[in-house]
């Protein structure tokens, strides 16, 4: 179950990290699709430069907690354009990459500081 763990959590850190990158360098595909719905060239990197912290926060023992959180709330937005956009089967993959950071949130919540010093 550790090695499902690990493995969940650095393609949650990945799709954060990247998703992030991508709006903080205002991609082409993303200014335009993310532009649709309102979002302006400042608030896209606002945007991205939090999906990156959060997902940069994911692997430490210590911020994965709040890591997944931020994540899971800049998927939620994310998927709430995607749906107005009619995308079904990304936001479905959004549903399900949300979920699994629900559980690295509820895996994290459990485990105390006093466990994060000894691993």
């Amino acid at each position: 179950m550790k090695i499902a763990f690990t493995i969940i959590l650095v393609i949650l850190t990945f799709l954060a990290v990247s998703s992030g990158v991508t709006k903080v360098v205002l991609l082409q595909q993303d200014v335009e699709f993310f532009g649709r719905y309102g979002f302006s060239d400042a608030i896209l990197v606002a945007y991205g430069a939090v999906q990156l912290i959060g997902g940069l926060l994911l692997p430490f023992n210590r911020t994965r907690f709040y890591g997944a959180a931020v994540v899971a709330i800049t998927f939620l937005i994310s998927l709430v354009v995607l749906l107005m956009d009619g995308n079904v089967p990304v936001s479905i993959a959004t549903i399900v990459m949300i979920l699994l950071l629900v559980v690295v949130m509820k895996q994290s919540w459990k485990t105390t500081p006093l466990d994060s010093q000894v691993r």
